[in-house]
């Protein structure tokens, strides 16, 4: 049974940073693609990052460029996302989810998680 556990989210402020994980069982996470997903209220849920399954491709939102870092453990089969310089907009809810595909046309493969939550105060 896939399951993926996110944690790392809380409040901040603006221009502060969190780092999220979200360790995997119930699949060889080597060799998936991982990626990170958000949803604020309201919204749909869109692509933040995503890696490839080696850590040789990755691929971020326009949003995030330069401020957002993903990266991952396959021994640990887990998959992290470094934020800084966070922004009011980038409160959301927060998920992680193997993908098929190139990271650049990531589709998600199977159910999400519960998710963690991301808030920055202005």
């Amino acid at each position: 049974q896939v399951q993926l556990v996110e944690s790392g989210g809380g409040l901040v402020q603006f221009g502060g940073s969190l780092r999220l994980s979200c360790a995997a069982s119930g699949f060889t996470f080597s060799l998936y693609s991982m990626s990170w997903y958000r949803q604020a209220p309201g919204k749909e849920r869109e692509l933040v990052a995503a890696i490839s399954s080696r850590s040789v491709m990755t691929n971020y939102a326009d949003s995030v460029k330069g401020r957002f870092t993903i990266s991952r453990d396959n021994a640990k089969s887990t998959v992290y996302l470094q934020m800084n310089s966070l922004k009011p907009e980038d409160t959301a809810m927060y998920y992680c989810i193997r993908i098929s595909g190139p990271v650049t046309h990531a589709v998600p493969l199977g159910s999400w998680g519960q998710g963690t939550q991301v808030t920055v105060s202005s």
